[in-house]
C-alpha cells in the first residue's frame, strides 16, 4: 500500500513510517507532500499526519504514532514506550516540556529528537532521512522490548561486565530471541 504524509519528515512522522513498515504494511510505500499541498495528496494513498486525515497530526488527541497504535490495535509495551518517547519529544520541541532527570522516557526524547535532527542535517530527502532512521528505531525497540520482557517476567539481567557484549547483553539477546514472534 501507499501512505502519504507531509515533507521534511521528523521525529514523529520518521517513527510513523517504521511502525507501519515493522508491524502493519511491510510493503509501504511512502511519498510526501509539500506542507502547503496537502490537499494534492495521491487519492490511493493512505495519509497520517496530515491535515484533516483519521491519522491526523499531533495534536491534543496524541501523536499520530499514538494515533496509528491505536487504529491497528497495536498492543506491545515496547511501543507504548517509544510511544512515551515519541509524545515527550513533541512536548520538548512544541511545548518546552523539559524532562526531569528521572524521567527515563523524557531523556530519551530528548537524545532521539537530538538524533533526529541531526539525521535531518545529513540528509537531503525524506527517504534517505527515513532510510537513515529505521536503525535507530529498530535499536530503540530492541531497546525496550528487552526491558519489557524482562519486567514480564520478572529478570534482572547479570551485571554489565565493562569489555564487549558480556554476560549482561547475551542474557539481553537470548531473551530477545527466545521471544521473538513466530
Amino acid at each position: 500500500m501507499k501512505w502519504v504524509t507531509k515533507n521534511f519528515v521528523h521525529l514523529d512522522r520518521v517513527a510513523c513510517p517504521w511502525l507501519i513498515k515493522r508491524f502493519i504494511d511491510s510493503e509501504a510505500q511512502f511519498c510526501f507532500v509539500p506542507w502547503d499541498k496537502q490537499g494534492q495528496a495521491p487519492s490511493d494513498a493512505i495519509p497520517f499526519a496530515l491535515d484533516g486525515a483519521e491519522l491526523g497530526p499531533h495534536d491534543a488527541e496524541g501523536t499520530t504514532f499514538e494515533k496509528i497504535l491505536k487504529k491497528y490495535s497495536l498492543k506491545d509495551l515496547a511501543l507504548e514506550d517509544i510511544a512515551t518517547v515519541i509524545a515527550a519529544g513533541v512536548s520538548y520541541a512544541m511545548e518546552l516540556y523539559r524532562p526531569s532527570p528521572d524521567d527515563c522516557h523524557g531523556q530519551v526524547a530528548v537524545g532521539l529528537l537530538a538524533i533526529s535532527e541531526g539525521v535531518m542535517l545529513n540528509c537531503t530527502s525524506d527517504e534517505t532521512i527515513l532510510q537513515a532512521s529505521f536503525p535507530i528505531y529498530d535499536a530503540l525497540y530492541a531497546n525496550f522490548r528487552a526491558k519489557a520482557l524482562m519486567r514480564e517476567k520478572g529478570l534482572s539481567p547479570p551485571p554489565a561486565a565493562g569489555r564487549g557484549p558480556g554476560p549482561k547483553t547475551e542474557f539481553l539477546r537470548a531473551l530477545l530471541k527466545s521471544n521473538a514472534p513466530s
